[in-house]
């Protein structure tokens, strides 16, 4: 807390004190303590006024009040005759006085008029007595006036204001003095006017009039012209108050609102005749020719344009004769001169616009670099594109990048030239230059102030201005620009929805070379637009129907473009990518929870796919990491979806199941065969599923042959379980399980893994024999893969073993079509070789006797 006790804290400390003095009182106080109570009370009183807390002074006051009646009667009662009788009257009169004037301004803060008006009228009958507050009571009058005035209770206000002048000339000794008398009057005169003009035309002019009298002043007299502008009075009444007043010293400022004020309401010959008389009686002076401005304002306000022009013509011939304006006048010249061009421009009156652009170039010096003069060149170029005239509008640019060069104002005015010409390649430098602009604030304090929304509106410009020229390059390159400005969310989308659009036009009628470049700008303007959804959530006037609405339009257009572009799988991958990115930002319907599974699945895919053609291990290992990564995301979507309905003829789970196992097995992840387990669990697994496991668990770099041959056994038994065998699908499962179990090339096999293989041999035989539909080749392939195992225990000296392959090979030939006379004979005589060689083996053959 600081050491210096505040007003607040001071009335305070006198309200407690005070307490304690009135509790402390006995029932017959002494003298001493009446005058202390009385000096505590008024001055705890005024203290809570002071401080806008009127309504607890009156306790205080009132206190005070009965404490000087305490006092009188105490006096009274020691007096000694009529002459100390009077001597305590006035004693106690001067606080009487005081504490009924703190009663009239608590009265006042309170809006108690009348009781206000009764403790003023008791004090204004003790002037007589007490004639040195005769200037303290015309004060406070005034003060209460002031302050109806204020609250616009006119009627109060001209009572207090009319009481304040009446006690002033109570008694001109004590009075205070003509200029504030003078000052009330003013007021008092406002106040009529302000209250009822009409009603009160008499008062107020009788009041300014006594204002005048007592002291002359230039608002006094501005006040008057003022009243009797609203009284409708004739310009011959004017002119003469007019007549008042030139007669006295009166500034040139004063003079000028004089006449700005006759001629604002229309009092043109009255006004015109004061501004040639003030130019008389100024012409000396240096701002004269402010005088002249004003004549221009209102020549041109009253539509005399012609009259105007020769004025601005005899100000520039003065310029160059050695009367040139001072430089504040001259800087209200030109915007004088630049607010008339502009309203021709805007009525497309662009010649007329020239005229009065001219009119300010003529006060610039040939070569003069300045910053308005690039400003009112540019403005020129401007009126000359509108009347064709290109050659000219090229003159006025260069002349505001020599004064300019570095202004986005400038580079805009390049670009509708080049638009304007057709000059793509100039048009997209100039966007460029003022993209380039908008990122930076202007260096220089006497710059014309570059704020980020002249950029973006310069942009925005730009980019309608290329559309209705349809030069879509050009538009592109502007609102790429743009949407790296703008901060409003709605804008930036409009911004981007349209760039899509544009350029997707332009894709489509490109050739493959060239759509790369345009493909990965629609990446990046999507990429934009989920950025700055993810921030818009601190944009107050940007509502979440609002970003739903657009993250939904987005997110369509990202899955159009990921589809439109399936031949490019990476471009197709980060499309999905991005559709579901921005479908986060819906609410999670089912509509957008199956195209969130869908985008990331699809993602998965491409992510495999090409992981499949990579040759770098690295490289490999990050694709496939991130299809990991998406098919973990989609199964969690894939849980809640379900939920949603019955998705029992959906192949999400199945498509969930292969790529994670591609994915894992490629990365040799330990977790591989937990997840297959649940895999072997699964009832209702199909056919397919498992042969494509078999397949993926063999392919590079993975290599499952365990899982791979349980898979194809596991499909098998699903083959042969079904009512009518395909003998087409059940052959190529087989075919893959015995290349897997009977490898070519081996020396050796193990006896078990032989009895396993004959297994399948001999399924396939009882599939061959109850059908036609086996495939004829791959009989033939059975058939060559028994007897080349035959042959092959052959050459190791296992003839039993070569008799049963060979044998289980002459048993397929038999089922063989027209493919059977070809292999017949050959394999016949091998088979008795066979047969022979056996016999031999067992010893049933003798020797033949000599």
């Amino acid at each position: 807390m600081g050491s210096v006790v505040n007003d607040e804290q001071r009335a305070k400390l006198r309200f407690v004190a005070c307490r304690l003095v009135c509790l402390c009182e006995g029932s017959d106080p002494p003298e001493g303590t009446i005058r202390r109570q009385i000096l505590m009370s008024m001055k705890t009183g005024k203290g809570w006024i002071d401080i806008g807390k009127a309504d607890l002074a009156d306790g205080f006051l009132e206190i005070a009040m009965n404490s000087i009646e305490k006092l009188y009667a105490k006096l009274l009662k020691g007096s000694n005759g009529e002459a100390d009788i009077h001597v305590h009257k006035a004693d106690v009169e001067k606080n009487l006085f005081k504490v009924l004037s703190y009663q009239a301004e608590s009265a006042v803060a309170q809006g108690d008029f009348q009781k206000a008006v009764m403790s003023v009228q008791r004090c204004k009958d003790m002037l007589i007595k007490l004639p040195k507050e005769t200037c303290y009571l015309s004060i406070l009058c005034y003060n209460f006036g002031v302050e109806t005035y204020e609250w616009k209770r006119y009627e109060q206000s001209s009572f207090w204001l009319s009481q304040s002048y009446d006690i002033g000339k109570m008694d001109m000794k004590y009075s205070i003095g003509k200029e504030m008398q003078a000052k009330v009057l003013r007021l008092l005169a406002t106040a009529y006017f302000e209250w009822d003009c009409n009603l009160y035309l008499d008062k107020a002019l009788k009041a300014i009039n006594l204002a005048n009298q007592e002291n002359l002043h230039p608002a006094g007299f501005y006040l008057k012209i003022k009243i009797l502008l609203k009284s409708g009075a004739s310009d011959e009444d004017i002119s003469s108050a007019l007549s008042e007043f030139l007669h006295h010293q009166m500034s040139l400022d004063f003079c000028l609102n004089t006449a700005k004020l006759l001629l604002e309401h229309g009092r043109e010959p009255v006004g015109f005749d004061l501004l040639k008389s003030i130019s008389e009686r100024f012409e000396s002076s240096p701002d004269r020719g402010k005088i002249t401005l004003l004549h221009i304002e209102f020549l041109l306000q009253n539509k005399r344009e012609l009259l105007a022009k020769q004025k601005v013509e005899e100000i520039i011939i003065g310029h160059y004769t050695g009367k040139q304006l001072l430089p504040e006048a001259l800087n209200r010249l030109h915007i004088i001169l630049w607010d008339r061009a502009a309203k021709h421009y805007e009525a497309k009156s662009y010649s007329e616009a020239l005229h009065w652009y001219n009119y300010s170039v003529s006060f610039y010096t040939p070569g003069q670099i300045d910053q308005n003069l690039a400003k009112l060149q540019r403005n020129m170029a401007s009126c000359y594109l509108h009347l064709r005239q290109v050659d000219k509008a090229k003159e006025a640019v260069r002349e505001a990048e020599r004064c300019d060069p570095n202004s986005i104002f400038t580079k805009f005015s390049v670009y509708k030239i080049a638009v304007m010409e057709k000059d793509a390649d100039k048009a997209v430098e100039a966007v460029i230059e003022m993209g380039k602009l908008a990122e930076k604030p202007s260096q220089h304090e006497d710059k014309l102030r570059v704020d980020e929304n002249t950029g973006t509106n310069l942009l925005s410009l730009a980019a309608q201005i290329a559309l209705e020229n349809e030069q879509q390059v050009v538009a592109i390159k502007a609102l790429e620009y743009l949407s790296e400005h703008l901060q409003d969310c709605q804008q930036l989308f409009a911004a981007l929805k349209c760039l899509v659009r544009l350029t997707l036009s332009k894709v489509m009628a490109e050739n493959e070379e060239k759509r790369d470049e345009d493909i990965n700008s629609m990446l990046t303007y999507l990429t934009l637009a989920h950025k700055r959804l993810a921030e818009s959530f601190t944009e107050e006037k940007f509502t979440e129907d609002m970003r739903i609405l657009e993250a939904h339009w987005f997110r369509k257009v990202a899955w159009n473009l990921a589809v439109q572009f399936r031949g490019c799988p990476k471009k197709m991958r980060d499309f999905f990518l991005l559709s579901f990115k921005l479908s986060q930002f819906c609410p999670s319907d089912k509509a957008v929870l199956l195209a969130q599974k869908t985008c990331l699945l699809m993602a998965a895919a491409v992510d495999l796919e090409m992981g499949r053609q990579q040759e770098t291990p690295s490289e490999q290992m990050e694709l496939l990491n991130q299809a990991l990564q998406h098919l973990q995301a989609c199964k969690e979507i894939w849980k809640v979806l379900k939920l949603t309905g019955d998705f029992a003829k959906d192949p999400t789970d199945t498509l969930l199941l292969l790529y994670e196992f591609e994915a894992r097995s490629k990365l040799n992840d330990p977790t591989l065969h937990n997840l297959m387990e649940s895999v072997w669990e699964q009832p209702h697994i199909e056919v397919k599923t498992l042969e494509i496991i078999a397949s993926l668990a063999m392919e590079p770099p993975a290599r499952y042959p365990v899982l791979c041959k349980k898979a194809l056994k596991s499909a098998l038994n699903l083959h042969r379980k079904q009512t009518v065998i395909d003998a087409v699908k059940f052959s190529k499962c087989l075919h893959s399980l015995i290349n897997l179990s009977l490898p070519t090339g081996l020396t050796d096999l193990d006896a078990c893994v032989l009895q396993e293989v004959w297994d399948y041999f001999e399924d396939a035989l009882s599939v061959v024999s109850s059908t036609d539909a086996y495939p004829e080749m791959e009989i033939l392939w059975l058939m060559t893969r028994a007897w080349n195992t035959g042959i092959f225990q052959y050459t190791v000296g296992k003839y039993k073993e070569a008799e049963q392959w060979c044998g289980l090979g002459m048993r397929f030939l038999n089922h063989l079509g027209s493919l059977k006379k070809s292999y017949e004979g050959h394999m016949i005589g091998l088979y008795s070789e066979v047969l022979d060689k056996l016999d031999r083996a067992k010893g049933f053959l003798p020797n033949e006797e000599e």
